[in-house]
């Protein structure tokens, strides 16, 4: 950009900075939020409470099925980010 842009695009710098940091704080809670890891170790954990016990198999069929969607909502929302 050029002195001139810049000295009569300065009034919305601020705006620019608060848009710039909006988009990192949405950037940041998806990567948490579409983050596999908790919900593998949730799927481990409920096949662990089922072995010993914990839980019976009806349970544990509906469980393992909703952890298994997040999965998938999580593989396809990953893939529509890489395209």
């Amino acid at each position: 950009m050029g002195l001139i842009t810049e000295v009569l695009t300065f009034p919305v710098a601020p705006v620019r900075g608060v848009g710039w940091v909006l988009r990192k704080v949405v950037e940041a809670a998806e990567e948490e939020y579409y983050d596999p890891a908790p919900v593998q170790q949730e799927l481990a954990a409920l096949e662990r409470a089922l072995t010993a016990g914990e839980i019976d198999e009806e349970t544990f069929d509906q469980r393992e099925d909703e952890l298994l969607d997040r999965l998938e909502e999580i593989k396809r929302f990953r893939e529509s980010k890489q395209t």
